[in-house]
């Protein structure tokens, strides 16, 4: 047995709270990545992993140390790496002869690779060479995606989900307008991947609305996709798969029309409307007539004379 998969008991309680961080969570924590350096890695491979870390920061793991790995052909090495760092996305960066500037994006299901793409680096503008202010560390980024390839292509549409996956960053309950200063473009054009990545600045209007403009911050990339290793559809749904407590539970007796608007039916006894209560009013009461043809027909009884 693997020593990284028998079960452990803590004997400290900041072991206990390590575990407790790993377990099984019904909403998951932001995904975590890891950055492997290969055995062949050149300056420019070394230079987009040391900027996509600046990027994904702090949600991010950068293994300085080269690992002779080729993950086409052996996956234990990064399951490994995935079980040790606890992170479920990865890139591995390799160069060679035949596959010059080469990266492998991925991700993990139950520490076991799911998808994974190659993609060679054919044009590369690091952040140190774009002069600009850049974001501060941690900014969750807008991701756009232009292009028809992403929806008519099976591999581009998968690595448009891997994309978001890796750069989306923490799920977030409200969103402040300031805060959007951060914009990651990926374009599909003539069997190449453009990425780019702006500042957001928000220049005087005149009105409430700000006015945008985009500024170029780096990293910069051109890419070209070589091989892939995609997940069957089976397992590609179970790891969709939500548990059955953050479903939401089907509300009875509610119903929306084509607008939007909520209709509830109310279930209620059946009423007397004889026996209502209603505002007491003199043109309202009953004349004796009336009450002596309720009673029965039984005539009104005659005042006493003196």
């Amino acid at each position: 047995m693997d020593a990284l998969d028998r079960v452990v008991k803590p004997k400290t309680k900041r072991a206990k709270r390590f575990l407790e961080k790993r377990e099984p969570k019904l909403k998951e924590n932001t995904k975590n990545a890891m950055l492997i350096k290969g055995g062949n890695a050149n300056l420019t491979v070394t230079e987009v992993l040391k900027d996509i870390y600046a990027v994904k920061k702090p949600f991010a793991v950068l293994y300085k140390k080269k690992n002779i790995t080729r993950p086409f052909e052996d996956q234990t090495s990064l399951e490994f790496f995935s079980k040790k760092s606890d992170c479920s996305l990865f890139l591995f960066g390799s160069h060679n002869k035949k596959r010059p500037n080469n990266l492998i994006i991925g991700r993990m299901f139950d520490y076991h690779v799911l998808d994974m793409i190659e993609l060679g680096v054919e044009k590369f503008v690091s952040l140190k060479d774009v002069k600009n202010s850049k974001c501060p560390e941690g900014t969750k980024p807008m991701l756009i995606f232009a292009g028809d390839m992403f929806d008519v292509n099976e591999e581009y549409r998968r690595l448009k989900s891997l994309l978001i996956d890796f750069f989306r960053g923490p799920s977030v309950p409200s969103i402040r307008l300031a805060g959007l200063e951060y914009v990651l473009h990926f374009t599909a054009l003539d069997g190449k991947i453009y990425m780019r990545s702006y500042k957001v600045l928000l220049k005087k209007s005149g009105c409430k609305i700000p006015r945008i403009e985009l500024e170029e911050m780096g990293p910069s990339l051109d890419l070209v996709m070589r091989r892939t290793h995609l997940a069957s559809d089976d397992l590609y749904k179970l790891s969709l798969k939500q548990p059955k407590a953050l479903k939401p539970k089907k509300k009875k007796n509610i119903s929306h029309d084509v607008f939007g608007t909520t209709y509830g039916r109310i279930h209620m006894q059946k009423q007397d409307l004889s026996k209502l209560q209603t505002r007491k009013m003199k043109g309202l009461k009953k004349r004796p007539a009336e009450k002596s043809a309720e009673d029965g027909g039984a005539s009104p009884k005659k005042s006493k004379s003196g």
